[in-house]
């Protein structure tokens, strides 16, 4: 019997794994995670006979969830539904898509829900005027005690606890965003309104739909795009039904 639970939780383990690697660029996670936690609680306390047992099932599952709730849900609330995203950190190889993308290119630098900053870090150590914009209060605090530690000025990266959707973006001329892809053509229509043209957007791992890419590093999950919005906008213009600012 002990081992049977063993391998139910180790199955649960597996699904919220799962649910991080393929939904986690989608705006559904927390549902997601929700139901999986939901229907393994459901099997554990139907098929368990001992009440210490169902106890610490509860506990564990109820954990599960506190972590993961940590790291997603603050600020979401500040939020549109349509236009929230959940925290996913940049893999190494992902980070250093961006970097090749970025190379040659100088100036101000703004990353679009900078988690935990590490794009940020690695972007200011090549010389851009970064700023990271994320709501979620734990992630900025660590982003900023990590700035603090590491003896990064706030020339070089600074991070502000700002809805990036209501902020002006029109003084920055690079851009990076690793969102969801429910979210770009939206993100996409806004960059256009704001940015100078010689601007240059970079998007991991979820295209901008009818954008032509200037260039793309990497496969897979770890795959970049980067844009030139002067070209965004040029061949946006020869597309019948198609607005562009």
């Amino acid at each position: 019997m002990r081992v049977r639970k063993k391998q139910r939780l180790l199955l649960l383990l597996t699904d919220l794994c799962a649910v991080w690697k393929v939904n986690a660029g989608d705006c559904a996670m927390e549902d997601s995670i929700e139901v999986i936690l939901q229907d393994h609680a459901k099997v554990f306390l139907t098929t368990s006979s001992h009440p210490m047992v169902s106890a610490c099932t509860g506990a564990v599952l109820t954990g599960l969830y506190g972590v993961w709730s940590l790291f997603v849900l603050p600020g979401f609330r500040k939020v549109p539904w349509k236009l929230k995203v959940p925290y996913l950190p940049s893999s190494k190889d992902q980070t250093l898509n961006v970097m090749k993308l970025l190379d040659g290119r100088t100036g101000r630098l703004a990353e679009l829900g900078s988690g935990d900053g590490r794009l940020v870090f690695a972007a200011s150590s090549a010389g851009f005027q970064c700023t990271g914009f994320e709501i979620n209060s734990i992630l900025l605090t660590y982003a900023r005690s990590k700035a603090c530690w590491t003896g990064v000025p706030s020339s070089q990266a600074t991070f502000v606890k700002k809805d990036f959707w209501k902020t002006d973006l029109s003084s920055y001329n690079n851009v990076t965003a690793f969102l969801s892809p429910g979210v770009m053509g939206v993100l996409g229509e806004k960059l256009l309104k704001e940015l100078p043209d010689d601007a240059h957007v970079i998007a991991c791992r979820f295209p901008f739909p009818d954008w032509p890419q200037q260039s793309a590093v990497g496969s897979g999950l770890d795959q970049t795009f980067a844009y030139d919005i002067s070209s965004v906008r040029s061949h946006l213009k020869k597309m019948p039904d198609t607005v562009c600012v």
